[in-house]
């Protein structure tokens, strides 16, 4: 806390905007870094827009699995668009700032998409498992209603831990002294870390909210993917085997990259930080994720790829 006879003073002012640190200060690596990104930012865009347009347009997509690929195609979007346009914009400027407000609105919206998505992805290792050790009851246990039943608990989760977040950093803390953030955008523990207020209950709220979702998606996609294998490797034929297990690689692909830099960026000892390799990892986390998600779906799932070739009109080999 900043002492009253502090705050007195004629010098105390209180912060109306934060400097972020950004990825590097050399100016020539800044443009490389900007090309770099729009590169991917623009294909992050196309490819998650492609797959929307291609399951919506695509009769033998409309299933619940696929759903649930629309909604995390569109939250991929929502999700790297509430931080990259801000993050290559600064990449062109020397004084890399931010409001106040666009600061803490920055990050209500990336805790928002961050959480839901993270429960979707939970939801979607539960279709999986409906689907495989269930096949004959799967379309009247994921009926219509039951998917966006799904998709919005997911929402909401996300809306509760961003409003706690935020809301909390908002009417709790004050910034009076250093305004330089550690990071390229704007997230809770840096920011928290510029408080000249108490901060004990916002980390506190962060450590409970953030393992709460943590551990219930986690062990919902590690129950899920138990059940699955078990099932899996009762099935007599190496065919059905290969068929049932290529329904889950892509979606075991996208877990194992969004869980590992999350246990990277969370999971590490505090007393340990190390910027560069959390810059790292939040570049990787938010700007790179979003643009590989469809790349892989694409690229793994074969009845994705046939539809495809039937909007180009090309013959389909199976």
């Amino acid at each position: 806390m900043v002492p009253p006879e502090v705050m007195n003073k004629h010098d105390y002012t209180e912060v109306t905007e934060f400097i972020l640190t950004g990825l590097t200060e050399d100016s020539r690596l800044q443009l490389i870094l900007f090309g770099t990104f729009s590169a991917v930012y623009a294909i992050t865009l196309v490819g998650n827009l492609s797959m929307i347009i291609l399951i919506r347009t695509s009769p033998s997509l409309h299933t619940p699995m696929y759903f649930f690929l629309t909604s995390l195609s569109f939250l991929d979007l929502c999700y790297t668009s509430s931080v990259t346009p801000n993050f290559l914009s600064n990449l062109l400027k020397e004084k890399k700032s931010i409001s106040y407000g666009g600061c803490f609105t920055q990050l209500y919206f990336y805790a928002l998409f961050g959480t839901t998505e993270c429960y979707l992805l939970a939801v979607m290792a539960y279709d999986r498992y409906v689907a495989i050790c269930s096949p004959l009851l799967y379309l009247m246990i994921m009926s219509q209603r039951k998917c966006v039943q799904l998709i919005a608990i997911s929402y909401i989760a996300g809306f509760i831990n961003a409003s706690v977040h935020t809301i909390t950093a908002t009417t709790r803390l004050s910034f009076c002294g250093p305004n330089i953030v550690q990071s390229f955008y704007c997230e809770g523990p840096p920011l928290f870390a510029l408080s000249c207020s108490d901060i004990s209950l916002n980390y506190l709220l962060v450590f409970v909210f953030v393992g709460f979702n943590l551990i219930t998606t986690s062990l919902t996609v590690l129950t899920s993917y138990t059940y699955i294998l078990v099932t899996i490797l009762k099935i007599r034929s190496a065919t059905s085997r290969k068929k049932a297990f290529s329904t889950c690689t892509s979606h075991l692909m996208v877990i194992t990259i969004f869980y590992g830099c999350l246990s990277f960026m969370y999971a590490r000892p505090s007393s340990r930080p190390n910027y560069n390799l959390d810059q790292m990892a939040s570049v990787f986390y938010v700007v790179v994720t979003p643009m590989l998600n469809p790349l892989i779906y694409s690229m793994r799932n074969q009845e994705v790829r046939g539809a495809f070739r039937n909007i180009l009109g090309w013959k389909v080999k199976y």
